[in-house]
C-alpha cells in the first residue's frame, strides 16, 4: 500500500522518509487522529503544525482504529478516501495509516524531533482535560510536543451529530 509518489507510506516507507529527512537535516513533525470529516479546524491546525518543522506526516487512524476510539458508525470516510483528503492539503507532505489505540508504536517508529496534538489534550501535570498517552513516548526519546489551540466549535463528533439531528 505504499505510494511515495502520492504520499501515502506504508509504515516501512514511512521510517525511510523518516531518516531520510533526518539525514539531510530536515525537521519532521508528526500529528494523528481520525480526521473523519475533514473541517476548516483540521485545516488551520494541520498548517499550524506544519510550519513547525520541513515537513509534516499524519498518522491516520485506520477505519479499524477508528471504529475502536469513535464508534461503530464511524467513520463515516473510508481511510483512503481520508488520506486523499488530507494529501491534497498544502500543509500535509506525507500519511501512513495505523491500526493502534494510540499513535505511540508509530511514534516509536519514526522517533520524530516535533509531535503535535491539538489543545484538548494536556501534558503531565497541566490538569486540563484528556492526558496526552504518548507523552511517555516521546519523552523516551527526547521528542517535543506542541499542543496546538483547539478551535472551539469545530469538532467532527459536533458535525456528526448536527447531521444526525438536522440541524
Amino acid at each position: 500500500m505504499s505510494d511515495t509518489r502520492a504520499g501515502l507510506l506504508d509504515r516501512a516507507a514511512a521510517q525511510q522518509y523518516a531518516r531520510r529527512l533526518q539525514a539531510h537535516g530536515k525537521r519532521l513533525v508528526v500529528t494523528n487522529g481520525c480526521f473523519d470529516l475533514l473541517h476548516a479546524g483540521h485545516v488551520q491546525y494541520l498548517e499550524a503544525a506544519r510550519a513547525l518543522g520541513d515537513a509534516l506526516l499524519v498518522g491516520l487512524n485506520s477505519d479499524a482504529g477508528t471504529r475502536a476510539l469513535k464508534g461503530p458508525a464511524r467513520p463515516i470516510v473510508p481511510e483512503l478516501d481520508r488520506a486523499t483528503v488530507l494529501l491534497a492539503l498544502r500543509s500535509v507532505d506525507a500519511v501512513v495509516l495505523f491500526d493502534e489505540p494510540t499513535a505511540g508504536p508509530l511514534l516509536q517508529e519514526l522517533t520524530p524531533p516535533i509531535y503535535v496534538k491539538g489543545g484538548d489534550y494536556t501534558t503531565a501535570g497541566s490538569g486540563l482535560q484528556k492526558a496526552l498517552p504518548e507523552e511517555p513516548v516521546v519523552n523516551g526519546y527526547g521528542g517535543r510536543i506542541v499542543l496546538l489551540p483547539y478551535l472551539p466549535g469545530r469538532s467532527t463528533s459536533q458535525l456528526v451529530e448536527r447531521i444526525r439531528a438536522g440541524t
